[in-house]
């Protein structure tokens, strides 16, 4: 810990020098190359934003201006993943901004970020196994299928056989985020090249609609190009920003890459690139092809080439959305867990929630547990509620490390990085600004919401985590090995 920082003061720091030596024989095993780990970044950022939330946004917030939207939320997003890059090739360890954050701001900063993202990607996953199963209702409805109401709804709504406040389970939106974590748990390997397949069958889609879509494009829908203002297309970024990050949840799977100091500043930077051209393009597509008052906010895409007169072809990107879609749900339970486990391994919560598969070296116990959370969320709320568990925390994740990489340019600028943000400190500034800004327009709900859960990683952090942290250990007694699934001493431990 930095010398001059207290072993008891709230804000110790554990020496970056001493970060990857002590994990180098960890309990996660570093099998993932440039291209699945950009993979894995596509599949965070390229989900709901352009088979949901885009057409939501259109509707009800933007109009055609929700191409702005994304170019202005891209921006934000930009700044920050600048500094992503930057700490991913100076810190090669799991966690991401919490990490990042424990090692230059200090603990109770870490705790503070990593508490909030196990919740904020957690109920990410939930709210786009939501979004999920509204497509999958539409391509049932288009193959005459029915479901039972108890098994497709959400509580308190009155429909007819369902009476007012009570309960309809979204059971295939809960057995989606269930589906993720077994296959989380069968193995980096194997999960990355499911991923990675699914991230292609999702890009052909997204080509597939901007191609033909492209052809049945009306400007005339373009004409009212910013029908609820400029004010509407900033706000409308706001809530797409939801869309553009996912980057910063590949990030934590830098103990799970082969050369973390090289490929992952360019898997952050190439995944966002590509996914704000298509989502760009996408957008165009849609306002184009539907006037902006007209599009379904439910499934945008598929409705939108159903009122063209192609209803097959809106059937089949029903069916790659929602194969594809399952790539973010992925990407989120993947960063959840990563996150939970470093905070594990750092005595912050419980050790035994950093257990990990004695041969398949993925944290099981922890997986296991946030899947099953996203579940309940998923199941039992709908997604205007789930919705409000999310974007706030990520936006605070994004300004911490924003401020951290020009914290550390000054403190420490000897240290060698193979990525370094331009100019610092205007473009993470920028990062914060943005950042900031965008979290004024979020609804009040979100910041009680948040407060909550905030007050209660407080109660946790000063009745148990500040007392069983390895920074508060004597150095003799510290125990920096993981743990296997039967508890002992995995691989790495001494």
């Amino acid at each position: 810990m930095s010398a001059s920082t207290p072993p008891t003061s709230v804000f110790r720091r554990k020496p970056i020098e001493q970060i990857e030596p002590e994990d180098t024989g960890g309990g996660l095993r570093r099998t993932l190359g440039l291209w699945q780990l950009t993979a894995i970044g596509v599949g965070g950022i390229i989900g709901a934003g352009i088979f949901s939330l885009a057409g939501a946004v259109a509707n009800e917030t933007a109009g055609p201006a929700v191409v702005i939207s994304f170019l202005i939320a891209g921006i934000a997003s930009a700044a920050a993943a600048f500094s992503y890059a930057e700490f991913a090739g100076l810190i090669p360890r799991a966690g991401s901004a919490y990490t990042y954050g424990y090692a230059v701001l200090g603990e109770l900063v870490g705790w503070f970020i990593g508490w909030d993202l196990l919740l904020e990607y957690t109920a990410i996953v939930a709210v786009v196994a939501i979004g999920i199963s509204g497509y999958f209702n539409d391509l049932l409805s288009f193959l005459h299928v029915e479901l039972p109401l108890w098994m497709s709804g959400a509580p308190g709504t009155e429909t007819e056989g369902v009476p007012a406040g009570s309960y309809r389970v979204n059971l295939f939106a809960a057995l989606l985020c269930l589906l993720i974590a077994w296959v989380l748990n069968r193995g980096m390997r194997s999960a990355a090249r499911f991923e990675t397949s699914l991230v292609y069958l999702k890009v052909a889609i997204v080509a597939l609609v901007i191609v033909v879509g492209a052809f049945h494009v009306q400007t005339g829908n373009w004409q009212d190009f910013f029908p609820y203002g400029l004010g509407g297309a900033f706000t409308g970024a706001a809530t797409v920003f939801f869309a553009v990050f996912g980057y910063d949840a590949m990030s934590t799977a830098a103990e799970e890459s082969q050369d973390s100091r090289r490929h992952m500043p360019k898997a952050i930077l190439y995944s966002l690139a590509i996914s704000m051209v298509l989502y760009v393009l996408a957008c165009m597509v849609l306002t184009g092809m539907v006037t902006f008052r007209d599009i379904d906010t439910e499934s945008a895409f598929s409705s939108a080439f159903a009122d063209v007169g192609l209803p097959a072809l809106g059937a089949v990107i029903a069916v790659g959305a929602i194969l594809g879609i399952l790539t973010v749900l992925f990407t989120f339970l993947l960063g959840a867990t990563r996150v939970g486990y470093s905070m594990s391994r750092d005595g912050l919560l419980p050790r035994w929630l950093s257990g990990t598969h004695p041969t398949r070296q993925v944290p099981t116990r922890m997986t296991w547990i946030l899947g099953g959370a996203a579940a309940v969320i998923a199941g039992f709320l709908p997604i205007g509620e789930a919705a409000e568990l999310t974007n706030i925390g990520i936006l605070l994740a994004f300004v911490v490390v924003c401020i951290a990489v020009i914290v550390l340019r000054y403190r420490r600028p000897d240290l060698p990085r193979s990525f370094r943000c331009p100019g610092v400190p205007f473009v993470p500034a920028i990062g914060v600004v943005f950042s900031l800004w965008l979290i004024t327009f979020l609804d009040p709900v979100t910041w009680l919401r948040f407060a909550a859960w905030f007050a209660i990683g407080m109660v946790i952090y000063f009745a148990y985590s500040r007392r069983h942290s390895r920074l508060a250990q004597p150095a003799g007694a510290r125990d920096d090995g993981p743990v296997d699934d039967g508890g002992r001493p995995g691989p790495g431990a001494a």
